[in-house]
């Protein structure tokens, strides 16, 4: 079904797109058109839905795989702990009981 809107003065239709990643394709509907002119987006997407979630999590670091743990003591109890960043030196590094009374005080 094609779905058509009227977006400043001009009739803009569903178009059909072909993702730069798999090959497929996909609606940009005349909604997400709307979208993209409020938001001041010049350019059409290039990937389609799927392709475009898998990319945003693995550039923010969530790509399914097991993420990199560092061990580090705790400034406030001595205790080992794990931490999902690397330590600097100078800069406390609480474990999880800790920073959540931190965070609550």
């Amino acid at each position: 079904m094609i779905v058509a809107r009227l977006l400043g003065g001009v009739l803009v239709e569903d178009k059909t797109l072909v993702c730069r990643d798999c090959g497929g394709e996909f609606t940009f509907t005349a909604g997400e058109q709307e979208f993209y002119q409020q938001r001041g987006l010049l350019h059409e997407p290039a990937r389609c839905p799927n392709c475009r979630s898998e990319r945003r999590r693995s550039r923010m670091g969530f790509d399914g795989g097991p993420r990199q743990m560092y061990p580090a003591v705790c400034a406030s109890c001595g205790k080992d702990t794990e931490v999902p960043f690397q330590p600097r030196q100078g800069r406390p590094v609480y474990c999880s009981d800790c920073f959540a009374s931190q965070r609550g005080s």
